[in-house]
């Protein structure tokens, strides 16, 4: 590393331990303070006064997202992202520490108020990098709303054109299985694909004595919940991770009367993004074919929920160095690539980048995971995500702009 780059990165460091103390209690007012999707307006006045007071010049994106570009030493004539999530879940917390949900029913038991923390640090310190005219790279600070539902914030993001001009972005992801001081990253998908599908059968119903005479839309849904799955299988390439899991039923309320509707509620989820943008039509043709003996109407409502997140190689090697110099040579392991979506994969599938997993677990603590109600994080992962993310940016600034993505959009 040369001594132009180890005095950046020491520079970055001093800014974050002087302001380490008040990006914790960002953290636990945020956390104290939990808003579901689309109603994160608390959380982003805080984060706007907090950009403001620096000497920043956020905007406002919708009715709660927060977006703030740091010029470079060119402008913005090269932009890097960071992106964070402001929303929390629909769960109550129970972890019994001071600075718990005082909402009840709602929680940050996803991380997010690490993720927001975290890259507001980071573009704190890449300000004060900017300040001195030693900023690289233009960046944009991106604060998203809604992750936690579909349709989400990053496609609200991404037609106000909140990508428009970055040719590159980096997140972090809260990781309760790994430990505090640990990065997981991978090249390639590492979440998957999350598309909500509904079925809804539909006959005129009769008597449980004359199935002959209507359309058993209970045996239907019957029938596609043990083939749907197996035809995928069969038609999709085994290598893009498709699973396709019901969740919910719903017919009927008598045990000698067939119903004349039924609904089906699961999620399918592929690893590869070719695959994923097939998956609909294939979908649709196997529930048709499965039902057609039976005499029901079917109606299959399948939503391209979230793509998979695919990290691009060369922004992998700029995290992960960064990563290693945070953390050590022995803090940086493959992850393993996630069936869980997450709404980051929209802007991959405009831009190149890449998401690692932030270990949150306090070292012997036991293993846990992500929405529960008793997650606890390990509150260092608040510094190291920002000095990671911070890093990040110098380094893609001081190398080529990756490849643009050409992809279709779905």
């Amino acid at each position: 590393m040369s001594t132009h780059l180890r005095a950046t990165f020491d520079r970055l460091d001093t800014v974050l331990a002087e302001r380490a103390d008040r990006l914790l209690e960002v953290r636990r007012e945020i956390h104290r303070h939990p808003e579901v999707a689309w109603t994160e307006h608390r959380t982003s006045e805080l984060v706007h006064a907090e950009l403001t007071a620096a000497g920043l010049r956020p905007r406002r994106v919708g009715a709660t997202g927060i977006v703030c570009d740091i010029p470079g030493v060119d402008g913005d004539r090269r932009l890097v992202g960071l992106r964070a999530d402001l929303d929390a879940l629909p769960i109550p917390e129970e972890t019994g520490l001071p600075w718990a949900s005082e909402r009840s029913g709602v929680s940050h038991a996803c991380g997010h108020d690490v993720h927001t923390a975290g890259v507001l640090g980071a573009g704190l310190a890449l300000a004060d990098l900017a300040s001195r005219g030693e900023l690289p790279v233009g960046v944009r600070l991106v604060f998203q709303p809604a992750e936690e539902v579909q349709p989400g914030g990053a496609e609200m993001f991404l037609q106000h054109g909140v990508l428009e001009g970055v040719e590159q972005i980096y997140a972090v992801h809260c990781d309760p299985k790994i430990e505090v001081g640990t990065i997981g990253s991978r090249i390639g998908s590492i979440t998957s694909a999350s598309d909500p599908v509904t079925v809804t059968l539909r006959s005129h119903g009769g008597h449980t004595s004359r199935p002959h005479m209507t359309g058993d839309v209970v045996y239907a849904l019957g029938q596609v919940i043990a083939q749907a799955s197996g035809v995928l299988g069969r038609r999709m390439d085994p290598r893009a991770g498709v699973n396709l899991t019901w969740g919910a039923v719903h017919a009927g309320s008598a045990t000698n009367a067939i119903p004349t509707s039924g609904t089906l509620m699961g999620t399918l989820r592929v690893l590869d993004v070719a695959e994923w943008e097939r998956a609909g039509t294939l979908l649709d043709t196997a529930i048709a074919q499965i039902v057609a003996p039976y005499g029901v109407e079917v109606e299959v409502d399948h939503v391209h929920g979230v793509p998979p997140t695919v990290n691009e190689a060369g922004c992998v090697a700029h995290i992960e160095e960064a990563a290693r110099d945070v953390v050590g040579e022995d803090g940086v392991h493959l992850t393993e690539q996630s069936l869980g979506g997450e709404d980051f994969g929209w802007y991959l599938h405009r831009v190149p980048g890449a998401m690692v997993r932030l270990g949150v677990r306090a070292p012997g603590a036991p293993l846990t995971d992500l929405h529960r109600a008793d997650l606890v994080v390990d509150e260092r992962a608040v510094v190291i995500g920002a000095r990671m993310l911070a890093r990040t940016v110098v380094l893609a600034g001081h190398a080529p702009a990756p490849a643009p993505i050409v992809a279709p959009v779905v």
